[in-house]
């Protein structure tokens, strides 16, 4: 189920950056709504997207260590083996497939569903989703728990130092538009 730890979940990149999504994944998988996984390659991807953006090589860092750090047994090991045998129709996101595989995960969350053919994914036990319907099915199987969270990550916030509609907003404007409407209801 997806309001236990046990629920496995590997992260594509496209989900990392922007930050606010980051941002309520990470903190939703804090408070134990599900087990983040991810690749070697993930934090390749999204240290480049990063720099793209303009990002201090410091604050990149900062960013990656954080991650690890917080989610130390995220970090899928020995998924290279199956890279090459796998087709998806854009081949970089093979390493995502891969580490999905090797942990056994449930899902994939991702917001380009169409790199990750549903029959295809079917085939290895899998599924993926965009993480405005990952975020809204967790939001729907455990209310108050990702109340709480969201609610943490409110307080968390410094920079900039944002009220939970100022938030919810942003959410929107990252294509989060069912999480927040959701999360407003509740508050």
């Amino acid at each position: 189920m997806i309001h236990s730890v046990r629920f496995t979940c590997v992260l594509d990149t496209n989900v990392i950056y922007p930050i606010d999504i980051r941002d309520l994944l990470f903190w939703f998988a804090s408070y134990d709504l599900f087990t983040p996984k991810w690749s070697k390659q993930f934090f390749i991807e999204w240290e480049n997207v990063m720099k793209r953006k303009g990002i201090s090589e410091e604050e990149i860092e900062k960013r990656l260590n954080k991650a690890l750090r917080a989610f130390p047994d995220a970090l899928v090991d020995n998924y290279e083996p199956l890279v090459n045998s796998l087709e998806l129709p854009d081949e970089k996101d093979r390493h995502v497939l891969a580490a999905a595989i090797k942990t056994n995960a449930n899902i994939i969350i991702t917001n380009n569903l169409k790199d990750f053919p549903e029959a295809y994914l079917a085939s290895f036990g899998l599924t993926a989703k965009t993480a405005d319907d990952f975020i809204t099915d967790t939001i729907d199987l455990n209310n108050e728990l990702a109340l709480e969270a969201f609610r943490a990550l409110v307080l968390n916030r410094t920079n900039p130092n944002l009220d939970e509609f100022e938030i919810l907003d942003r959410f929107r404007r990252n294509g989060l538009i069912d999480s927040a409407n959701y999360l407003h209801a509740l508050l």
